[in-house]
């Protein structure tokens, strides 16, 4: 189960589709291999970049058993929980814990605005997923949805099955340093970030235990998390730095899961960069500049070493 301690990068998984728009398991279970031997410590699915709102339920449940039987209990495995009612939270949630999962996460609807109603939706949440281990997602970039220190800090001191927070503010290096701060949560939770890693190295300086995030080379965020850990984070810069411009490139807002697909694709993870309908897709011109970065990445690794 998960548990307080996650740390490590936590990969978002895509979802690999066929051309017909049909769910591609001959490449999920090629993801589940690459992101392992890339050195993920975990695989968080049915995340915002994973489409699962295109996805069925039926779908969803399938899924989520492939990557599990895949994964075969060497890392924990996360699903995204996150409905517009608790009746598909708890039967999402119910499917996956059956199967192997660790545990599940949950992001805020949209329609809350004040801190009661945040730390309320957690609360009843909380009575439809029962006792399994939850992240809460912290993304108020894609959710309009803006969770304050003193509202995790209420939601971690109230339920004690909150055990991680996916931390996706932007900027929010300074909310990550005031919740390390001693006294600020009344237990050490895990602090895993997102935004496809573009602020790691600052992230884990300030206290983060890791990445939960995609980018079509989790070998940087592995990089970059091991460095740190073991005292050489200038070594871990070096490899960051060369990913940068291509890490920066995904982060556009509608082309970013596009532009990850076509690298995952490049690279042999996945048969196709199909995404299901609608998604954005990339023009001849971004292609050619996707690949002139792939190109300039690789010379850059070649010079480090």
């Amino acid at each position: 189960m998960l548990d307080e301690s996650a740390n490590g990068v936590y990969v978002i998984a895509v979802t690999p589709f066929l051309p017909d728009g049909s769910v591609d398991m001959d490449s999920t279970d090629r993801m589940v291999d690459f992101y392992l031997d890339a050195g993920a410590t975990g695989l968080t699915v049915l995340g915002i970049m994973g489409e699962a709102p295109k996805l069925t339920g039926a779908e969803s449940a399938a899924f989520v058993k492939r990557i599990v039987n895949r994964v075969a209990g060497r890392v924990p495995v996360i699903v995204g929980v996150s409905a517009p009612g608790f009746a598909q939270m708890e039967g999402l949630t119910k499917s996956v814990m059956h199967d192997g999962a660790a545990g599940v996460m949950i992001a805020p609807p949209s329609h809350l605005r004040t801190d009661d109603q945040i730390v309320g939706y957690y609360h009843q949440a909380v009575e439809f997923i029962s006792d399994a281990p939850f992240v809460v997602q912290d993304f108020p970039l894609v959710t309009g949805v803006q969770m304050s220190v003193p509202v995790i800090a209420r939601i971690v001191r109230d339920l004690p099955t909150c055990v991680c927070l996916k931390h996706e503010d932007w900027p929010g290096l300074e909310k990550i340093g005031t919740l390390r701060k001693e006294g600020t949560l009344t237990r050490r939770i895990s602090i895993l970030c997102g935004n496809g890693g573009v602020f790691l190295p600052e992230e884990m300086a300030r206290g983060a235990d890791g990445a939960m995030t995609g980018f079509a080379y989790p070998e940087m965020m592995v990089s970059v998390v091991n460095n740190h850990l073991a005292g050489t984070p200038d070594r871990g810069r070096d490899l960051f730095d060369a990913y940068l411009p291509l890490a920066r490139f995904e982060q556009q807002p509608g082309l970013g899961l596009a532009i990850r697909k076509h690298v995952l694709a490049k690279r042999g993870v996945i048969a196709h960069a199909t995404q299901r309908r609608p998604g954005a897709a990339l023009s001849p011109a971004g292609v050619a500049e996707v690949e002139l970065l792939m190109g300039r990445l690789e010379r850059r690794l070649a010079e480090l070493g």
